[in-house]
């Protein structure tokens, strides 16, 4: 009796202390096609339904690491979705995320071997916007 729960004890230790499974881009598609999709469209490239007459035009979601000199800024791109420290685009509105992305919490590096606990449908729609960079 006393084996078993040892045995038991540090299984449930070892489970706590395992690191959470981290999102991938599916995951994060399927985020960008309900949240993002109608503005910036199904490709990413700023061509949804609803982009049509907006001034500016929104932003081409697969040439962000271009537009950052070749590496994914995940810090700024993390900022942009979910609102923190963005200011006001003029003519444009792009929602605050930030509410509608809350979840368990999963580490994400944002730079500089930084990691920052992240949402874990934020961390997904990132890994999903990093994948449909070109």
């Amino acid at each position: 009796m006393k084996r078993w729960i040892t045995v038991t004890a540090l299984c449930t230790v070892a489970a706590a202390c395992a690191e959470p499974e981290m999102p991938e881009a599916p995951e994060g598609e399927a985020l960008f096609v309900e949240n993002c999709a109608q503005c910036h469209g199904a490709s990413g490239r700023g061509d949804g339904v609803l982009a049509k007459g907006m001034r500016p035009k929104p932003t081409d979601l697969t040439v962000i690491s271009r537009n950052a000199g070749g590496a994914f800024p995940v810090a700024a791109v993390l900022s942009q979705i979910d609102g923190y420290q963005r200011g006001p685009v003029e003519g444009a509105e792009m929602p605050e995320f930030g509410a509608l992305l809350e979840g368990d919490l999963v580490p994400v590096e944002t730079g500089d071997g930084v990691f920052t606990p992240t949402p874990r449908p934020l961390a997904a729609l990132l890994a999903y916007l990093a994948s449909i960079q070109r």
